[in-house]
């Protein structure tokens, strides 16, 4: 296993979504974090751990929330919170956009049949990340829309996006949210050093050393490791298609299945199948064809 249940911080998904999900500590920990970081005040919320939207068809992207939180009572709010080491240049380059489907996901799932458009929820997602999503060194990106014509012009359509840089040093930002951030990105108790982080962290060590809890994290580790195993597995029998696709099309332009079939050995049967494919999809990669076999069915040893 690459890292204990104790070792965990509060940015690894795991640990987070277990603190969210775990009774009696989830709400009061969500209340916390709110404070901390954006001085709000809730008397009533309602927390769902891992919330999924699912596609409005089979072929339509769905997302999965890590905490969605709803202001309950009134017009409501809604926060999304979102711990993200994701830091490749591909995603980073895509955050905006996430993020902007994020918001159109639950705009679309907030404003019920036949209410008008004054009841949309106001909706705040929080991007929490020990990396610099947009390398400017600031602690704190707020995201607003605006006119650009007149930027100072009142427009508030109710979204608002937060993304929290761990090791950031630029911006203004409440000492207690920048602990905060410090003890979520390491999450020990030598970073608990405020009232409010001392309380935090009992209820993290609750979770740590909860047997269920660790349980459940062997039983994902298992899972991962499953299907690592399944992915080396499938690597190397898509690598032997590749190989067999160069040598049957080399040989087509010369023989007929039948010969090709007596001279290497290979299935006559799969020989027409990947020609077949072949044919049917002249303009794709060999790697594109190869995952449609694979996709139909793992050739027969």
């Amino acid at each position: 296993m690459k890292r204990k249940l104790e070792q965990l911080n509060l940015l690894d998904d795991f640990l987070f979504g277990s603190v969210l999900s775990y009774p009696e500590i989830g709400e009061a920990f969500c209340r916390r974090i709110l404070k901390i970081l954006l001085n709000v005040d809730m008397d009533r919320l309602h927390v769902v751990p891992q919330k999924v939207y699912y596609g409005s068809d089979t072929d339509q992207h769905g997302t999965r929330l890590d905490v969605y939180i709803e202001e309950t009572g009134g017009a409501g709010t809604v926060y999304d919170v979102e711990p993200d080491k994701n830091d490749s240049i591909e995603l980073k380059r895509a955050l905006p956009r996430r993020v902007r489907f994020y918001h159109s996901k639950i705009d679309g799932g907030s404003l019920k049949a036949g209410n008008d458009y004054s009841k949309l929820k106001q909706v705040i997602v929080l991007m929490i990340m020990p990396y610099d999503p947009f390398d400017k060194n600031r602690i704190l990106y707020t995201i607003r829309r605006k006119c650009e014509e007149e930027p100072d012009m009142d427009y508030d359509d109710g979204a608002a996006t937060y993304f929290f840089y761990t090791k950031g040093k630029k911006g203004e930002l409440s000492e207690e949210a920048r602990k905060l951030l410090r003890y979520m990105e390491d999450s020990c108790e030598d970073n608990a050093d405020s009232a409010l982080l001392e309380d935090i962290h009992k209820m993290v060590e609750t979770v740590r050393y909860d047997k269920e809890v660790s349980l459940e994290y062997m039983k994902v580790y298992e899972r991962e490791r499953m299907i690592e195993s399944r992915g080396e597995a499938k690597g190397k029998i898509k690598g032997e298609i590749l190989g067999e696709m160069k040598f049957i099309r080399n040989m087509s332009k010369s023989m007929k299945p039948d010969k090709i079939s007596e001279s290497s050995g290979l299935d006559q049967e799969y020989i027409e199948k990947i020609l077949t494919y072949i044919w049917k999809y002249p303009e794709e990669t060999d790697e594109a064809v190869a995952d449609r076999i694979l996709a139909a069915g793992k050739k027969e040893e």
